[in-house]
């Protein structure tokens, strides 16, 4: 059937070529005629359209002509635009001093604006400042939770010190404890230069006998005092009558104190410091009033100049528009005149041209027969083509059938051969597993005694770990006696060298500073007689002023260094300093603007960051349950048996703390996942990576080598749970493995293998099918 295929698409394309031959032959021929043709009717177009278009030129010229208009009424537009311009700059420079006079009120109140806003601010940063030291004072000044003393008495100011020192601990009782006493008639009287303490505090009357024997001075002169009186200076020094003195007492309780008069004071100057405010606010909000209405008008007169200037440029474009006008009707009537002139003689030859080209179109032959036998042989062409294409496309299609024929003969033979290898490799695999059956069997007889032999050494060596454990621990408490002893005698030894380093340097100290003092009193008495020409101790006299007002040398000169550095340091006079200043005003009001808005938009992020880190522990510990559920059933189910959990580690928060793996495989116990072998190892990590795809399945999961560290015994459990996991999920498993079990179970191998050399090749294999083959057969 193929020779008799071939020799009819033969005859096809033989037949297809002499088809193409004469039909080309008639096309040129159709071609040259239709060219002639062509030309001679574009020649006759063109003559026609010449003569028509000269015609037409000669018509609108003289139409031209004739509706040319007289040049009086543009004369007269010419005039009134010139009007119109003069009116319009007339208006323009009345605009133009508006504004002037709208810019320099602007400009005045923007000056007082400046005032105004320092005054602003100055409020402002005024009772921010109240506001925020009160809000701190108050939160410093909230109650612990139980009733103290401290919490019912207070001090005038400047007095804080002296009623903590007075009152000491006692401020810490509760008020209950008190039962309170009134003075008595005798008790003793207040010593000489005192005033009683109860004058400057507010205090419950249960207080009313203690703090009428407790007396408050400036400065403590030694007075005599009465039995169970008590001396205090303002600044918290306290005497008792009975010698005891001491100093510093009660701090806290006077810090608090001190807190709380600065708190009173401070809501007692809030009202002014915001009426001062309200007062700023008032006058910038007048001030910008004025601002505005000054830009208004300033506004207004720009837009009046706006249509001034609009309305010159229109009045002087009318004005160029009617000059413009006159010159080009002038010059429209030279330039019609003379093309009429011209155009005259080409209408004649337009004409001529017309007759030579209809007399040329004439001549021309009719070309009708040899379209019609173009049309003949284009049909026989197209069914002469179309029966090659044909013939191609049976052969392209018969042979297209016989190599795949040929590869799938080709494929069944090497499946045939595999499956025949493989049928080798198992009858070899079952004999070898029958046979580590019996040493399994003859080592677990060999075994059986080897338990209660161990129970016996174990015991043996128990006894023998606890007197050794004893022995250590007596020896143990004697070394911990002799480093105590050796610590306290190193803590003596490095106190007394501490002592002789200080005494050293102290001593190093002083005469460095009386060398210096020697040497500053020789330049002193130098500079005195190169400045004043008389030494040092006459230099009062010389001078005029009394001895009595002198400091002490080191004060006098230490005074002169800081007045003369002082000098220095403010340099020479600034005379741009006001605007300077002016400058860093307005970078201050702008940065603190810009650390409001700072502020609020670092509070929205760490309000942004609180809700994200909540959510995210949310979910955190969500997926982390899920996938310990997961974890731990799998485990269970790999190493038929033991168990296994994930550990959230180093941090109580989910979002900062480690992982660990804690595992305890049958018969061990519980640990974390390095100390397990490998094997151990790869089947808890199996177990993790498929709770994970429980969890949060995947289309396709990849396992690379999983296999390569498990026994027989153990591959068949990952296998088993391969299988389970395929059946249950939609997760497809590509495992890339050397393992002719775990490659016994899969649905499908890929492998490349080399049938010649240098020459690679892609092999599949559908075990399922070939499975269903066996079956079948």
């Amino acid at each position: 059937a193929i020779p008799e295929h071939d020799a009819a698409h033969a005859d096809a394309e033989r037949a297809a070529r002499d088809a193409e031959v004469s039909l080309a032959q008639a096309l040129a021929t159709q071609a040259r005629d239709a060219a002639e043709g062509r030309v001679a009717s574009a020649a006759l177009a063109a003559a026609r359209s010449r003569a028509d278009r000269a015609d037409r030129d000669a018509a609108q010229i003289a139409a031209a002509l004739r509706t040319l208009g007289d040049a009086a009424p543009l004369v007269a537009d010419r005039e009134a635009a010139a009007e119109a311009h003069r009116a319009a700059a007339t208006s323009a420079d009345t605009a133009r001093h508006a504004i002037a006079r709208a810019d320099a009120d602007e400009a005045a109140a923007s000056a007082a604006r400046d005032s105004a806003e320092t005054a602003r601010a100055t409020a402002r940063a005024d009772l921010a400042a109240i506001d925020s030291e009160a809000t701190a004072l108050t939160k410093a000044m909230q109650r612990s939770g139980r009733d103290r003393l401290l919490d019912h008495v207070s001090a005038g100011s400047g007095y804080e010190r002296a009623l903590a020192a007075a009152l000491g601990d006692d401020l810490d009782t509760a008020l209950d404890a008190w039962a309170g006493a009134n003075p008595s008639p005798d008790d003793p009287a207040a010593p000489v230069d005192a005033e009683p303490l109860a004058a400057h505090v507010e205090a419950p009357s249960a207080l009313a006998r203690r703090l009428a024997q407790v007396f408050v001075t400036d400065t403590d002169a030694g007075q005599s005092l009465a039995v169970g009186q008590r001396l205090v200076t303002r600044d918290g020094i306290l005497r008792r009558w009975d010698g005891f003195t001491a100093t510093g007492t009660g701090a806290a309780a006077a810090e608090r104190l001190v807190r709380r008069n600065r708190l009173t004071g401070l809501q007692a100057a809030r009202p002014a410091a915001a009426a001062a405010l309200d007062t700023a606010e008032t006058a910038r909000a007048a001030i910008d009033q004025r601002i505005a209405d000054a830009r208004r008008y300033s506004q207004t007169a720009r837009a009046a100049l706006q249509r001034a200037e609009t309305e010159a440029r229109d009045a002087i474009r009318q004005e160029d528009r009617a000059a413009a006008a006159l010159e080009r009707l002038a010059t429209q009537r030279a330039d019609l005149e003379a093309r009429a002139h011209r155009i005259a003689g080409d209408v004649a030859d337009a004409h001529a041209d017309r007759l030579r080209a209809e007399e040329a179109m004439a001549a021309v032959p009719d070309g009708s027969e040899n379209a019609r036998l173009v049309a003949t042989l284009q049909y026989d062409a197209e069914r002469s083509r179309a029966a090659v294409a044909q013939a191609r496309a049976d052969r392209t299609g018969l042979d297209r059938t016989i190599a795949a024929h040929r590869e799938r003969l080709s494929a069944v033979q090497a499946d045939t051969r595999s499956w025949r290898a493989r049928a080798g490799e198992a009858a070899k695999r079952i004999a070898n597993m029958d046979a580590r059956e019996t040493a399994l069997e003859a080592d677990l007889a060999a075994v059986a005694e080897r338990p209660a032999a161990l129970e016996v050494e174990i015991a043996t060596l128990d006894a023998d770990h606890r007197e050794a454990r004893a022995t250590a621990d007596a020896l143990l408490a004697t070394e911990h006696t002799a480093e105590s002893a050796a610590r306290a005698a190193d803590d003596t030894h490095r106190r007394a060298t501490e002592a002789l380093a200080q005494a050293r340097e102290a001593r190093a100290g002083a005469i460095a500073r009386v060398e210096n003092h020697e040497a500053r009193r020789l330049e002193l008495g130098k500079l005195s007689g190169e400045r004043f020409q008389c030494p040092a101790p006459v230099l009062p006299e010389r001078l005029g002023f009394a001895v009595a007002d002198i400091r002490a040398p080191a004060e006098e000169s230490a005074t002169h260094d800081r007045l003369t550095i002082d000098r220095e340091r403010i340099g020479p006079v600034n005379l741009v300093a006001e605007t300077e200043l002016a400058t860093l005003e307005d970078a201050s009001r702008g940065n603190a603007v810009e650390r409001d808005e700072l502020g609020q938009a670092v509070n929205r992020l760490r309000g942004s960051i609180g809700t994200l880190n909540r959510e995210g522990r949310q979910r955190l510990l969500a997926a982390f349950e899920a996938v310990n559920g997961h974890f731990q059933r799998l485990f269970t189910t790999l190493f038929d048996g033991g168990a296994a959990h994930l550990e959230l580690i180093d941090s109580d928060d989910p979002l900062e703390a480690g992982l660990e793996i804690m595992v305890q495989p049958p018969g061990k116990r519980l640990q974390s996942l390095t100390l397990l072998s490998g094997g151990e190892q790869a089947l808890t990590a199996v177990a993790l990576i498929f709770g994970l795809f429980l969890t949060n399945p995947a289309p396709i999961c990849v396992l690379d080598e999983v296999d390569a560290p498990l026994d027989d015994a153990n591959i068949e459990r990952f296998c088993d749970l391969l299988d389970r996991m395929a059946r249950d999920t939609d997760t497809r498993y590509l495992v890339v493995t050397h393992n002719a079990v775990t490659m016994s179970r899969m649905h499908r191998l890929f492998g490349v293998t080399m049938i010649e050399r240098g020459v690679s090749r892609l092999v599949s294999v559908d075990l399922q099918a070939a499975a269903g083959l066996i079956a079948a057969g």
